[in-house]
């Protein structure tokens, strides 16, 4: 049974990298065919799928985020990590980690962790 933690400052300072990390555990993140994604959650935008890491390393960004947005792993620690540069308050949100295998409809989430950008 797959579980996701996300880990990371709940305060970023506004032009900062907002830097988060999910633990992965019951699942390999190098394995096997699924996606390792980053979802964000706020009043303003609603869900707002950000990124993905599949299984074999390979990385897709939304558009409106690609040029801010960098997905990596570490795959000795069986985790991977979200950075997303020059945050606005714009940013804040409550920010989950999730994985679906392909060709299923279930998505697993991380319990989610807010993150303020705020001077």
């Amino acid at each position: 049974q797959v579980q996701l933690q996300e880990s990371g400052p709940g305060l970023v300072k506004p032009s900062q990298t907002l830097s988060l990390t999910c633990a992965v555990s019951g699942g390999s993140i190098t394995t096997g065919s699924s996606g390792w994604s980053w979802i964000r959650q706020s009043p303003a935008k609603g869900l707002e799928w950000m990124g993905v890491i599949e299984s074999d390393g390979s990385t897709y960004y939304s558009p409106t985020l690609k040029s801010r947005t960098s997905i990596s792993r570490d795959t000795s620690k069986n985790q991977f990590s979200l950075q997303l540069s020059s945050v606005t308050p714009e940013d804040t949100a409550v920010y989950y980690c999730a994985n679906r295998k392909f060709g299923s409809s279930k998505l697993d989430w991380g319990q989610g962790t807010q993150v303020t950008v705020s001077s």
